[in-house]
């Protein structure tokens, strides 16, 4: 059985719930939800286990803020002996338009702050990434930190379910790519 980690990125309470920064806990509470698990609460993040298509699947979302994410990925990732190439990462992002949903594996961090601490705490950049488009604010507007903080407008709202349940599609199908590939290596 192979082990993955999926991690949704956000920052905790209710004040924060419904913002673009926030999408990653949207996405993995729809998993969640798909597999009829819900989320423990360990005081620093919530996890959810299920098996899926024989594999286990570990759901984390760290409750500390957004520029602390990596210590709860690095504490699981250590508990389930979980490698970081078989580590999602999702994310808002703020170069991509709204509802673009592009799959990264590696690379730089572009200024995120929850992805740069994961990289120091896991002491590398070789984890997968599902990047959601959240847009930027207009030229001359507010400062980037500030338009992720905001919660998504009404035009946005409209579309959310179903780019959230194609954010769910994209994440299975990176488990099975990735299963295909380990098995594929291992031989098996």
């Amino acid at each position: 059985m192979i082990h993955f980690l999926i991690v949704g990125l956000g920052n905790p309470g209710d004040k924060y719930k419904n913002t673009r920064h926030n999408i990653g806990f949207m996405i993995l509470d729809a998993l969640a939800s798909n597999f009829s698990v819900s989320f423990k609460d360990s005081k620093k993040y919530l996890e959810s286990t299920y098996s899926w298509e024989g594999e286990k699947i570990h759901l984390l979302k760290p409750l500390e803020f957004m520029n602390l994410s990596g210590k709860a990925t690095q504490t699981l990732a250590n508990l389930y002996k979980i490698p970081a190439t078989q580590i999602l990462v999702v994310q808002d992002e703020v170069d991509l338009p709204f509802g673009k949903i592009k799959n990264k594996i590696g690379g730089g961090t572009a200024g995120h702050n929850g992805l740069k601490d994961i990289v120091a705490k896991l002491g590398t950049q070789d984890f997968h990434r599902l990047r959601f488009g959240v847009g930027k604010p207009e030229k001359g507007g507010m400062e980037v930190a500030d338009f992720v903080l905001q919660n998504f407008n009404s035009e946005e709202r409209n579309s959310l379910d179903a780019l959230i349940k194609e954010s769910v599609t994209k994440t299975e199908e990176w488990i099975r790519t990735n299963r295909n590939l380990i098995r594929k290596e291992s031989g098996n």
